[in-house]
């Protein structure tokens, strides 16, 4: 069984590496070289990272001639996004309650 935390997809998207990959296979699918090319750590490190991604459901891999190829899968962002929606109503509303202040207001 996974631990909790290392299938979750916010611990996953919390690291500025994995979220670099994620990046990165947003703009089409790459070969564990191509993405540790773009790293100043060692592939095994980049490895361990896209074990996280994988294992939070980010990103998928399959075999191509003798080379794995990583893609992305974005559907566990869905559950980052409608987290996120929340305080985005939450900032909408304090603004639009500033607003309203300061134009009814002298000062």
């Amino acid at each position: 069984m996974k631990n909790r935390e290392e299938n979750d997809v916010f611990f996953a998207i919390a690291d500025p590496t994995r979220r670099a990959i994620l990046d990165m296979l947003s703009s089409g699918n790459l070969a564990l070289k191509d993405i540790s090319s773009n790293f100043e750590i060692t592939r095994t490190a980049v490895s361990k990272h896209i074990k996280i991604l994988q294992d939070a459901d980010l990103i998928e891999s399959s075999k191509l001639g003798r080379n794995t190829v990583y893609q992305i899968s974005p559907k566990p962002l869905v559950e980052v996004q409608e987290w996120l929606q929340t305080y985005s109503e939450f900032w909408d509303k304090k603004l639009k309650d500033l607003k309203n202040f300061v134009e009814n207001n002298d000062f």
